[in-house]
C-alpha cells in the first residue's frame, strides 16, 4: 500500500504548501472559494485554561490558523461547547463569536464565516427568535452581513417556516447565503424550494453517520457543500477525543500519519464538495489537521474504511 510518509513533527512550515494551492483543496462555497479543510470553534476552549487566559490561547490559535491559510470557520454563538465528562450534554462557554472578532476583524476577504441559528439554551428558537439570533451574529462578529448562516434543526417534520424567516433576512442584506443541518434529503429540497442552498451540516465520520450517505451523494450532485460535523469525535460525540479504531491504526501507522489525519482524508475521500471543519484547542492538532489533506489513501485503505459502518 502507498506510504504517504506524513511528517507530524513539530515545527511545521506549512503556510508555503496551504498557499500554493493543490488539485481538489478548494470548493466554490457560495461566491468564496474556500479550502476544504477549515477550522470549527466548537472546542475552542479547551480544558487546561481559565478566563482570560483561555481566551487569549483561543485568539493566538485563531490567528495560527489564518496564517496558515485557513480561509472557512464554522461557529455559532453558543460555542464553543464541550462535552461533560461521561455525558453527551455540553456546557456552553458562548464567546466564539466574540473571540473571533478580536482575533480577526478587520477580516481578510477571502475569510469565510459560517455561524448557525437555532439551538437556544431553552429549545429551538421559533421562526419569531431567529432574526433577534441573526442580529445578535451581526453585532457580535461585528460585521454588516453575515457570510453563511446555517439553520440547525432537530426532530422537526418541516423545516419551510424557519428556513423561511433566515430567506427573508438574506432579502434584507443581512445573510450572504444559506445553509442547513441536521437535516434529511427531503429537508433539503423542502428548504431549496424556498432559497438556495450552499452548504449541509450532517453528523458524518469513518463508521458513523453513515445514514447520511444519500444526502452526502444528493450534495454532490446538486453543487452543495457537505460539512460533517463528528468527523473527528465520531460516536463520541459531545464528548470529544479521537475514537480508537484498530483498522484506522492501522492505516495510519502505515502512512506515518495520526488516526484523527486518516478521518479526515477519508472525509475529504467521499468527494471534491465534502469540507471539513475539525476542531481543536491545540495548536500541534490544529497543524496536524491541516496536513491530512497530503494523504493519499490507497484503494485498499478506502475499503477498510468504508467497511466501518455504524
Amino acid at each position: 500500500m502507498q506510504n504517504s510518509q506524513v511528517n507530524t513533527s513539530l515545527p511545521l512550515n506549512l503556510s508555503s504548501g496551504i498557499a500554493e494551492g493543490k488539485p481538489g483543496e478548494f470548493w466554490q462555497l457560495g461566491d468564496r472559494a474556500v479550502r476544504r479543510i477549515g477550522f470549527g470553534t466548537k472546542r475552542l476552549a479547551g480544558r487546561d485554561l481559565d478566563g482570560a487566559d483561555r481566551q487569549e490561547h483561543a485568539v493566538a490559535l485563531l490567528r495560527r490558523a489564518v496564517e496558515l491559510g485557513v480561509n472557512h470557520l464554522d461557529t455559532a454563538a453558543f460555542y464553543p461547547s464541550h462535552g461533560a465528562a461521561g455525558r453527551t450534554s455540553f456546557d456552553s462557554l458562548d464567546w466564539a463569536n466574540d473571540v473571533i472578532r478580536r482575533a480577526l476583524a478587520p477580516y481578510p476577504e477571502d475569510l469565510v464565516i459560517a455561524t448557525k441559528v437555532g439551538p437556544t439554551r431553552d429549545g429551538l428558537a421559533r421562526p419569531d427568535e431567529l432574526p433577534a439570533l441573526v442580529e445578535r451574529d451581526l453585532r457580535t462578529l461585528g460585521v454588516d452581513t453575515l457570510d453563511l448562516v446555517n439553520l440547525r434543526l432537530h426532530r422537526v417534520e418541516s423545516i419551510a417556516e424557519h428556513f423561511g424567516v433566515l430567506a427573508e433576512l438574506q432579502a434584507k442584506g443581512m445573510i450572504r447565503h444559506l445553509g442547513v443541518s441536521n437535516v434529511r434529503v427531503e429537508h433539503l429540497q423542502e428548504a431549496r424550494e424556498i432559497a438556495p442552498v450552499v452548504a449541509v451540516q450532517n453528523r458524518y465520520s469513518v463508521g458513523f453517520g453513515r445514514v447520511n450517505d444519500e444526502i452526502l451523494g444528493v450534495c454532490g450532485e446538486l453543487g452543495i457543500a457537505f460539512v460533517p460535523f463528528f468527523a473527528l469525535t465520531a460516536e463520541s460525540r459531545e464528548a470529544g477525543g479521537v475514537p480508537e479504531s484498530a483498522a484506522v491504526q492501522g492505516i495510519a501507522d502505515r502512512h506515518g500519519a495520526t488516526a484523527a489525519q486518516v478521518r479526515l482524508a477519508w472525509t475529504l475521500s467521499r468527494g471534491e464538495h465534502v469540507l471539513a471543519i475539525p476542531g481543536t484547542s491545540s495548536r500541534r492538532h490544529l497543524e496536524e489537521n491541516l496536513m491530512a489533506g497530503d494523504i493519499t489513501l490507497s484503494p485498499d485503505d478506502l475499503a477498510a474504511l468504508d467497511a466501518l459502518v455504524d
